[in-house]
């Protein structure tokens, strides 16, 4: 009987540390972090304050920056701004970026455009204001230039915008052999891949193979059969939201962008997708408040200037429903009790209509309320403004009945309430629908319509119905 073969001991390898996330930096960092940098910036300490930054990711440093205030955030970007990692620039924010453009000068900023992703490169340039971005453009190489420059000239917030062109190609004759051949040569392929496309002679795309179906199959296999084949395309000028809307409803993790001639041009990614889906849902919360834009980094007179446009607007809808009151000031005049319950009809209303616009906003956005369901949409949101209408028509006249002892003023202010809520209904869905429809984006002006349409038909019913019943 043999002896069996000794055991050899394979040393299992060390267990990698685990970085412990403190409560409050789960997603980002906390304030101690912040407080640490304005502590050292205080004692000078530079060495400390480059330790505090070594082992941040990108974007947890752009948030510090970001929270820093101006004097600090300078004088941290002259200690440790040649050293950051590319993408930190890429997270900033826009007014925070120019500040940064201005502190560390436009050469470092070209260095690090060079090294990052064409996607994020381009979103760092378009961000700049035109003196910036000329200065930062001349500062690239010649490639580089010519890469962003074929950017900027797609539309602004488009598929062209967000794609990044650096991708691997197959033709489809290519055999499981010749692709890994060439996948591990010395030739300039992308860092980071986990697909390849497969292109016919034009370079429009067949296909794509995922890297583990490479893997998996003998050399001689020919690409053609692993491809999977159907692909979603999309056009090099759609528009970021109709790109996150296509990615969200078919699940994509990528999609090929082409021109107009179907030919592959690059590649949008998964990741690239959430970023607009977040900017978009935030653009469209700042624009139902009146806001261009996030206002949060900007000076107060830059934020004053953007807000007074629609600020006007909201006065002359507010001139507006005062006279529709003043038509009604005699009547007001003999009955005192009219000025003090006037509001609650008005707020009833602009509160029922805001429930019905932000589910009319939220469907069209969405792709959801089309011209096949407008109508159902639309006598649904009459149906509950009417039921909600009559719901309260009895709370609010049994509570004015208790206060005033007043049986027929009662009796008008729950009739204006139900008027006001249908029609809260009616213009919280219609409104947005035809701002669409007119090619508007539903979610700048909505409001500011219908709270000029609640107030007045509230005002309206409520001051016209008491002229008729109670005088």
């Amino acid at each position: 009987m043999s002896d069996l073969p000794e055991q050899q001991v394979v040393e299992e390898p060390e267990a990698q540390t685990q970085v412990d996330i403190e409560q409050g930096d789960a997603f980002g960092f906390g304030d101690e972090h912040v407080n640490q940098v304005r502590d050292h910036l205080r004692s000078d300490n530079k060495e400390a304050i480059k330790g505090l930054f070594e082992d941040l990711h990108y974007a947890d440093v752009a948030d510090v920056v970001q929270q820093l205030k101006p004097d600090d955030r300078s004088n941290v970007l002259k200690i440790v701004g040649q050293e950051l990692e590319p993408e930190v620039w890429s997270e900033l924010d826009e007014d925070i970026l120019e500040e940064v453009v201005d502190e560390i000068g436009a050469d470092t900023v070209a260095r690090a455009i060079v090294e990052m992703e064409d996607d994020d490169a381009l979103a760092v340039i378009e961000e700049l204001d035109e003196d910036d971005q000329k200065e930062v453009l001349e500062a690239l190489p010649h490639g580089e230039r010519s890469v962003i420059l074929e950017g900027l000239s797609f539309p602004e917030d488009s598929a062209g915008r967000m794609m990044q062109r650096d991708l691997v190609t197959v033709p489809a004759f290519w055999s499981v052999g010749e692709t890994l051949d060439y996948l591990r040569s010395d030739i300039d392929l992308p860092e980071n891949f986990y697909e390849i496309f497969v292109v016919d002679p034009k370079q429009q795309p067949l296909g794509t193979v995922p890297l583990n179906q490479l893997l998996r199959n003998k050399r001689p296999v020919r690409v053609a059969k692993l491809m999977e084949e159907q692909l979603t395309t999309i056009p090099v000028e759609t528009d970021q939201e109709e790109v996150a809307f296509i990615f969200r409803d078919r699940d994509l993790v990528s999609a090929p962008v082409v021109d107009a001639n179907s030919r592959l041009l690059g590649v949008i990614h998964v990741d690239d997708v959430v970023d607009v889906i977040d900017e978009e849902h935030e653009e469209d919360i700042m624009r139902m408040g009146g806001v261009k834009q996030d206002e949060f980094y900007s000076s107060a007179l830059d934020a004053a200037k953007s807000r007074v446009v629609w600020l006007v607007v909201n006065l002359g809808t507010a001139i507006l429903a005062s006279l529709v009151i003043g038509l009604f000031s005699s009547t007001i005049e003999q009955l005192v009790a009219l000025a003090v319950l006037m509001p609650i009809v008005a707020s009833m209303g602009g509160n029922a209509g805001t429930q019905t616009l932000t589910i009319a906003v939220r469907a069209i956005a969405m792709k959801e309320l089309t011209p096949a369901n407008t109508l159902r949409v639309v006598g649904k949101e009459v149906a509950v403004g009417g039921v909600n209408g009559v719901i309260f028509a009895v709370l609010v006249g049994i509570c004015t009945w208790l206060w005033f002892g007043d049986t027929a003023l009662a009796g008008v202010i729950a009739a204006a309430m139900v008027v006001n809520m249908v029609v809260a209904g009616l213009a919280g869905a219609l409104i947005p629908v035809a701002l669409d429809r007119f090619g508007a984006d539903p979610a700048i002006s909505s409001s500011v319509f219908l709270t000029t349409v609640t107030d007045v038909i509230g005002f309206f019913a409520f001051l016209g119905l008491a002229a008729i019943f109670l005088l």
